[in-house]
């Protein structure tokens, strides 16, 4: 699937590749910078070598891994790939951690081997900003579907990352006691603009406006 962003009277900014992987057909997103052609894998949660073929394919140089957060679909292969590409790890917030020093037990509970724990390069926080060639995304801590759950928000491509905090007519699973992750999304992410696109971890992507219409976690009807 390739989408891109465009720029009035401009060639598109950015590229963007999914690779569903794993059982779970979580989206590993590939997104770079049409200009510098530099890239970053979001959330390689397995099926490494195919991940691999499709930055092959596109012809991109990945300089880094960027995570949503710590649940095995989402970072079952990003040891490997790290290894395989000899990039940083970025992400998730450091709530995380206890996911991704048991990624190993985590995955044997889904059948899914050759995982390993991890430590990322670094951490992210409320407010961090992360590059990609001439890009910028602002980081939101957004706990709820997991503590360290983070979303990256590309402010002029009106662009945003949302992991599995916001799905197209969905709401990340929460053991937490009702409707506190329904306020927090729409508390920090429906601000940013009913024109927003995002990509989240499973299924198509959206706008916060769509959502914020439609969406019956958001909207009250649930």
């Amino acid at each position: 699937t390739n989408a891109s962003q465009d720029t009035p009277g401009d060639k598109p900014k950015a590229g963007a590749a999914i690779i569903p992987v794993t059982p779970f057909q979580q989206n590993c997103l590939l997104l770079w910078c049409e200009n510098s052609r530099r890239a970053v894998v979001f959330d390689p949660g397995g099926d490494v070598p195919a991940i691999v073929e499709a930055i092959k394919k596109v012809g991109v140089t990945v300089e880094q891994i960027w995570l949503t957060h710590g649940h095995i679909d989402h970072v079952g292969g990003a040891a490997e790939l790290r290894e395989r590409l000899n990039v940083p790890i970025v992400g998730p917030h450091i709530d995380d951690k206890f996911l991704l020093d048991h990624v190993v037990e985590s995955g044997a509970g889904f059948g899914m081997t050759g995982v390993r724990n991890f430590t990322p390069d670094r951490w992210l926080n409320e407010g961090d900003k992360v590059a990609l060639g001439e890009m910028t995304f602002e980081i939101l801590h957004c706990p709820g579907h997991s503590p360290g759950s983070v979303v990256f928000f590309n402010r002029e491509m009106r662009f945003a990352h949302v992991g599995d905090v916001l799905f197209n007519g969905s709401v990340g699973r929460t053991d937490l006691p009702g409707g506190s992750h329904a306020t927090l999304i729409q508390s920090k992410l429906l601000p940013l603009g009913d024109d927003v696109q995002f990509i989240c971890g499973h299924g198509p992507g959206s706008t916060f406006g769509h959502e914020r219409q439609t969406n019956p976690f958001l909207n009250g009807a649930m």
